[in-house]
């Protein structure tokens, strides 16, 4: 990672007796990707929130570019653009007449730039937002935020609404952002969204940090399951470090790697398998370890 342009130190938010954020802690670096995850409820806006200054810790601190975001939130605010949850926009202002606002007050904004996005996701902004459908007005608001030239982009759920070009496109822009040398960090209950987009992400669970994911490892890990024809043999030394081999039935294998695949597939070749089918691990399965319990 690089250096850190994002980091929170045991972050707390409580609302009475409820804690939102419980002793929160991480780093994001400039230039990264960073992504949030976790059900409804789990913190990951009030994280978001109290990172930007909108909210005053109960305890803990976080810093942006070197910023104190309670204590220096304006100036915080300058160098970064947030897009909540749940925008609301001017309901009888036409949608480029928005933008144009947005530009005008924010120190980064850019007009034409937000203009240029409206028709990467093809918006009509001649409609006023009252007559604007849920889609339109979240592609609104994705204009207005990814147009100023901020060093740091917060969007909160961007993709909600949003029909699968449009959602590809506000990947694209992010990873885009990232390219310039810009931090993104992307809430989403969409998992594929975050394996395609974040470098790392972390889960959320009842307001802790459940666990932090780095992308690049994740996308080598593999789970081969096959049929077997006769008895499954022990790995060699070498390969067996790291790998987990669970039997789904008497005659069916899982095998799940560590890490990446090459050095297995000659053992893989001489076993008594058939109907062999070899997955990525993908995010899911993370998630789900993380909030089993709760599942249960």
């Amino acid at each position: 990672m690089t250096a850190p342009f994002v980091e929170t130190h045991e972050l707390t938010k409580r609302y009475g007796r409820v804690t939102a954020l419980d002793g929160c802690s991480i780093s994001i670096g400039a230039g990264e990707v960073f992504g949030l995850l976790g059900p409804n409820g789990s913190g990951k806006t009030t994280l978001l929130r109290t990172m930007l200054g909108f909210l005053q810790p109960t305890s803990g601190w976080a810093k942006v570019g070197g910023l104190d975001c309670w204590k220096d939130s304006v100036a915080v605010h300058r160098i970064t653009s947030y897009m909540p949850g749940e925008a609301r926009l001017f309901p009888h202002m036409r949608g480029k007449d928005v933008l144009k606002f947005f530009a005008d007050i924010h120190p980064s904004g850019d007009f034409s730039k937000a203009m240029a996005i409206a028709d990467r996701l093809a918006l009509d902004t001649s409609r006023r937002v009252l007559f604007c459908s849920s889609g339109m007005r979240q592609k609104i608001a994705l204009a207005a935020v990814l147009s100023p030239e901020v060093q740091m982009i917060v969007l909160d759920e961007p993709t909600s609404n949003l029909d699968p070009t449009a959602r590809q496109e506000v990947l694209t822009m992010a990873l885009e952002a990232k390219r310039q040398g810009r931090t993104v960090v992307f809430s989403s209950h969409v998992l594929s969204e975050i394996e395609q987009a974040c470098d790392r992400t972390c889960i959320l669970r009842y307001g802790l940090l459940a666990h932090t994911q780095v992308m690049s490892e994740l996308r080598r890990q593999h789970r081969i399951v096959a049929n077997l024809k006769g008895p499954l043999p022990t790995p060699p030394e070498a390969l067996a470090a790291g790998l987990e081999v669970h039997r789904l039935g008497p005659n069916k294998v899982s095998i799940q790697t560590p890490g990446e695949l090459s050095p297995l597939l000659g053992w893989l070749a001489s076993l008594p398998m058939t109907e062999v089918r070899i997955e990525p691990i993908g995010l899911q399965a993370v998630y789900d370890r993380i909030h089993a319990g709760e599942a249960a």
